[in-house]
């Protein structure tokens, strides 16, 4: 194959990622894959293609033909802007604004097909070792070519089969025979549940969920505390107001709330429970009761469940314009009714049926791990993994297991469970999953969108302390719709990889044998069935270091998955648990109980992540291998870790792109800062000879590579910019062209020591086994600080050139920057770290307690107010660094006047300044405007920051307008507004 690849050379970022967006537009369906089962982290399948097929093709490929191959057949930039431009002066565009369908729908045609015969990439094999979700080789199988797709995670092995394996072998008549074995699984599990739930008083009535709080006993006053931090149902005003008995007072029975639904949020009930603590709703008492009363009684099991409002759907008639009456559900509310109360007769059913599942491994007997990164499960009281379910909930599922696996032991004794229904087994193993992640204790009732979110909208354990219960038996709803959704996933999974000819317009669709694919369950350094130099290319989307623990999470549906799908396929599901000691992840939980945890979790990762390179670079072809990654992380730990295996393994990069590939959010109204762009690292083995000679051969300082990396990056930044890259996107798409250079000069050398870091100085005291300090070591950390400071130096050029020549002070840097970046005022320590260093402060001397506060992992930047209440203003005059100055003025003119504000800088000398100037245009270009200007309300320190802006915007206005230009940012909200 060709030595030099496409993606090497270019690839078409700012379309990528308005594809990448488009895919997971909200109001429009997720790809089947996303939807037939939850998995954490997934790439975008056009994004996914895109890496794939131009790691493949040669780098004088026809850019155009590899456009339409990944299903971009327009211009979507410039369809963007239209769209905008149209939402601006109130428009809609429709459907087809961007005037094709979105990427990820398209199917090779006949003459995309007969380019890549073109090309002869027909045979390239394609290795994803940590294949996850399995987007890369279903775009793999979709472009035809080989794959081999491996995952440590047995859940994740088993979504693969589901999503690329089976679709691709069985077609469309496995949809129908899933729909068949579902209908049948389904009318027996509810004849089964059928009094396990009140029957609606007629057709036009029909449950649509239940909303349950948990409950404590108050320890002052004997009341049934119902714990929710709201009590809101939907977002017109619609809630609960709680009604507590108060009986004899405190002390005596019958102390317990009942509930009625208002139409106002002015009439709802104030919350329960905040920050962890109760209060309770009882006139004559209303004590907080502590956190720590709370996890006691959960873990004594006392902690209970108690309905507080049905959500249901009632069938009225409307009239249409022409008169004309037609029917429609209306969604509606009621409070808990007396024949709704049957925990009794669930729990003695529950009571009945235990002994039997347990004997028959119908039900998780396994224990929530009492070491893991989130054991609030445990916390509160819920030991067992079958725990995170209400009895009801347990009862539906465990009946759901009792039918599976009676109707599979049927079909085997019969001698009819050949693949295909296997696989049918397998999506029924999924639908039940599906039913559960919306049917447990952790979900919980979305009052804005007023459905259910599911166990798994956040990556985490979070406690939750009211849920919703699905109305399971409900026709259409329940285990209708998870079998539905299912079947209707493995339809559309089955037309992305059988177009039958649509794209080409053929009449006749010949159908063509499928690529091979080969999937693995285990370790990705460990792929002894993949033989030496066999791989033409690894793409690979490496797990996350800390982000996402996997393991931990998909152990709530593999205690399912092994008692139904590992009946099926056995080889997956033979441990208790997940894997969690061979997984590639930053774990501190592996190193609990033992000092510096994190730094040993972060060379654990490293570590492992070394070893996966190591065996990519063993099966890759060389010459001409090409490894691609795709790797989405703020922390610079992360990217030194992955870097570090990088090179360890033997790999040098050749190439990165930054892809925005995750949600957007508006400018400046986010409350944390997040990551929103995939970097892709295209990488080469180095051959050994040449690794030998390096080892030989004198090493190359940092010294001289430093000015290098900055020159590329300051050579890329610009085109990064233009395709939509900003804030803390912007230093990570930096990082690639930075660590490009580093790699390629490896190894490095300092020629002068490097002063140990001041934060390193404080943790070598804390921390056991860290590295003895080398001062004369070159790590990947290096060229990100590089890359970091350059990015700095040409975003200052951009914020602030006033009239007069200047530059920010380091406290004053730090705070522009800190907005600049994270575009937010809350943001992780760790990253704040690496910022005071690149600007030249002591993170907790000059910032932490003046100009912004340490908390939970993150720091929070201050505005003036807050500044001035915690006596933190600093000098009037800038001594210490001109923020203060600013901060003085615009807190006067928050509280006083701006002319107080003008006169105070005046009284100072400050107004004389240059690098009061500087100062003050920078911050007008990165604090976020108030609603004044935006017209977008905002709360908390975002608005407090917002109200600085509007001081120090005015203050500009009245006294500096001939020193400073006008805020550049002010121009966007007006194009955007239409202004």
């Amino acid at each position: 194959m060709p030595d030099t690849r496409l993606i090497e050379r270019w690839l078409p970022i700012e379309a990528l990622g308005i594809e990448s967006l488009r895919e997971r537009t909200p109001m429009t369906p997720f790809p089947a894959p996303n939807r037939l089962h939850v998995w954490w982290a997934r790439r975008p399948l056009v994004a996914s293609r895109a890496a794939v097929l131009a790691s493949i093709l040669p780098a004088d490929a026809d850019r155009d033909r590899f456009m339409h191959a990944i299903g971009i057949h327009g211009d979507p930039v410039a369809a963007k802007l239209r769209i905008a431009k149209a939402t601006r002066e109130g428009k809609r565009l429709g459907a087809d604004a961007y005037g094709y369908a979105r990427a990820f729908s398209y199917c090779l045609d006949a003459q995309d097909k007969d380019w890549l015969t073109e090309q002869q990439i027909g045979d390239g094999v394609v290795l994803d070792p940590t294949a996850g979700g399995g987007s890369v080789p279903f775009e793999c199988a979709r472009l035809g070519l080989p794959s081999l797709a491996n995952d440590l995670n047995p859940v994740a092995a088993m979504l693969e089969m589901a999503t690329v394996e089976w679709p691709l072998q069985d077609g469309d008549s496995l949809r129908e025979l899933v729909m068949e074995m579902g209908e049948a699984m389904v009318n027996e599990i509810k004849a089964r549940l059928a009094s396990a739930f009140r029957e609606p008083p007629n057709s036009d009535i029909r449950p649509d969920g239940y909303l349950w709080a948990r409950t404590v006993t108050c320890p002052y006053c004997d009341g049934l505390v119902p714990l929710s931090p709201n009590w809101r149902l939907d977002p017109n005003g619609m809630g609960v107001r709680l009604v507590p008995d108060l009986a004899g007072g405190p002390g005596s029975p019958g102390r317990i709330c009942s509930f009625e639904i208002v139409e106002s949020t002015e009439d709802q009930s104030c919350g329960t429970v905040s920050r962890g603590s109760g209060i309770c709703p009882y006139d004559d008492c209303r004590r907080v009761i502590g956190a720590d009363t709370i996890k006691g009684q959960a873990q004594q099991g006392r902690m209970g469940d108690q309905l507080y409002a049905v959500v249901y759907k009632e069938r009225v008639t409307i009239e249409t314009k022409t008169r004309k009456c037609r029917y429609q559900w209306v969604r509606k509310y009621r409070a808990p009714q007396p024949e709704d109360h049957n925990a009794d007769d669930v729990d003695a059913r529950l009571e009945e049926k235990l002994p039997e599942w347990e004997a028959f491994d119908y039900v998780p007997t396994e224990r929530f791990p009492e070491v893991s990164n989130d054991d609030r499960p445990i916390q509160y009281g819920m030991p067992l993994w079958r725990d995170l379910f209400s009895p009801r909930q347990l009862l539906c599922h465990g009946t759901s297991v009792e039918v599976f696996r009676e109707m599979l032991e049927v079909d085997r004794a019969m001698g009819v469970l050949d693949e295909t229904r296997k696989a049918a087994y397998g999506y029924l193993a999924i639908a039940l999953d599906k039913l559960m992640n919306y049917n447990a204790r952790m979900t919980r009732w979305h009052a804005n969108r007023t459905v259910l979110a599911g166990t798994f909208d956040r990556h985490d354990f979070a406690f939750k302390w009211s849920y919703g219960e699905m109305a399971p038996l409900v026709t259409g709803l329940g285990y209708d719709w998870a079998i539905e959704q299912t079947a209707k996933c493995i339809k559309e999974l089955v037309s992305l990889m059988h177009p039958l000819g649509s794209n080409a317009g053929d009449l006749i669709s010949q159908p063509e044998p499928p690529p091979p694919v080969t999937i693995t369950c285990k370790p990705g350094d460990q792929l002894d069935h993949v033989g030496d130099s066999s791989v033409d290319v690894v793409v690979m989307d490496p797990p996350y270091y800390d982000n996402v623990m996997y393991a931990e999470l998909s152990d709530f549906f593999y205690v399912w998955l092994k008692r139904t799908a590992g009946h099926v396929f056995p080889e997956l599901f033979r441990r208790g648990l997940t894997d969690k000691e061979n997984e590639a992840v930053a774990s501190p939980a592996k190193f609990r109980g033992v000092k510096g945890a994190r730094t040993l979790a972060g060379r654990d990762y490293q570590e492992r992540m070394a070893s996966i390179f190591a065996e990519c670079h063993r099966v890759l072809r060389k010459p001409g291998g090409v490894m691609t990654l795709m790797f989405t992380h703020k922390a610079t730990g992360a990217w030194d870790a992955l870097t570090t295996g990088l090179i360890e393994a033997g790999f040098v990069i050749t190439a990165s792109w930054p892809i925005h590939t995750e949600s957007e959010g508006s400018l400046h109204i986010k409350d944390k800062a997040a990551a929103k762009s995939t970097i892709f690292l295209v990488c080469r083995p180095r051959e050994r000879e040449a690794a030998s000679e390096l080892r030989d051969a004198a090493p190359t300082y940092w010294e001289d590579v430093e000015p290098l990396v900055s020159r590329a990056v300051r050579k890329r930044i610009t085109a990064f910019q233009e395709a939509g890259i900003g804030g803390v996107d912007l230093f990570l798409a930096s990082f690639g062209p930075a660590l490009e250079q580093f790699s390629r000069h490896w190894p490095l050398r300092r020629g002068t020591p490097r002063e140990l870091p001041l934060e390193r100085r404080r943790k070598q005291q804390l921390e056991l086994f860290e590295e003895i300090w080398d001062p004369y070591a070159a790590t990947p950390e290096d060229a990100l600080d590089a890359a970091r400071r350059e990015v700095q130096r040409w975003r200052l050029e951009q914020i602030a050139h006033p009239k007069a020549n200047g530059d920010l002070d380091p406290r004053t840097a730090f705070v522009v920057f800190a907005w600049d970046t994270f575009r937010a005022p809350t943001f992780p320590y760790d990253e704040a770290l690496h910022l005071a260093r690149s600007v030249g402060v002591d993170l907790d001397r000059d910032v932490v307690g003046r100009l912004a506060e340490k908390k939970s992992g993150n720091l929070r930047l201050w505005d003036s107010a807050l500044r001035a209440a915690k006596g933190a203003l600093g000098a009037p005059d800038g001594t210490r660094g001109m923020i203060d100055a600013i901060h003085h003025a615009a807190n006067l003119a928050r509280t006083r006047s701006v002319a107080t504000a003008r006169d105070a800088l005046a009284a100072n000398g400050v107004d004389l300044e240059s690098t009061f100037f500087v100062g003050l245009e920078a911050l007008l270009e990165v604090l976020p405007p108030s609603p004044r200007f935006t017209r977008v309300e905002t709360s908390g320190d975002v608005a407090a920051a917002g109200s600085d802006f509007e001081a120090l915007y005015d203050l500009y206005r009245l006294a500096f307008h001939d020193e400073i230009d006008e805020p550049a940012q002010l121009q966007l909200w007006k194009d955007w507004s239409g202004e």
